[in-house]
């Protein structure tokens, strides 16, 4: 295995953890839909902030340009994941998935949540300078470094 892909993995699993531990922090499940009583602030945190820290720091564990693409992926594995394990372990939802799942509105959160981890990986970019070009980093080095006297 290619070590790149090696730290991809790794800095996607990180987000994911992070992602999942905000999750179990907050205790909101996104895939249970209960009407305008949904809505708390809890959910917001949830949906907003929980992905846009795991998606600025995966672009910043990852540390080059092309992070906020790896940024997507915590919020959509476990997403998935968590609509996979209410299938699994409970019988009210086995029996009819798409009865109990309101797609419509699972489907929103998702895109939402992998919109605030994009935004966070763009950041994350951003402050880690991948944006800027190799001659203007090279000009802020030579007005940073040491004068000669």
């Amino acid at each position: 295995m290619k070590q790149i892909y090696l730290k991809e993995t790794t800095v996607i699993l990180v987000g994911s953890a992070l992602v999942f531990c905000g999750d179990f922090l907050l205790g909101v499940r996104v895939e249970y839909f209960r009407g305008m009583a949904t809505f708390t602030p809890y959910w917001i945190l949830d949906i907003f902030l929980v992905p846009f820290i795991a998606g600025y720091v995966v672009a910043k564990l990852y540390g080059e340009k092309n992070g906020k693409w790896l940024a997507c992926a915590p919020p959509l594995i476990v997403r998935g994941g968590s609509v996979l394990q209410l299938y699994i372990a409970d019988p009210e939802w086995h029996a009819d998935l798409f009865f109990h799942l309101h797609l419509h509105y699972w489907a929103l959160c998702v895109i939402l949540a992998v919109e605030a981890a994009n935004i966070g990986g763009i950041l994350g970019e951003f402050k880690l300078s991948a944006y800027i070009r190799n001659d203007e980093k090279m000009h802020r080095k030579d007005q940073t470094g040491p004068s000669r006297a």
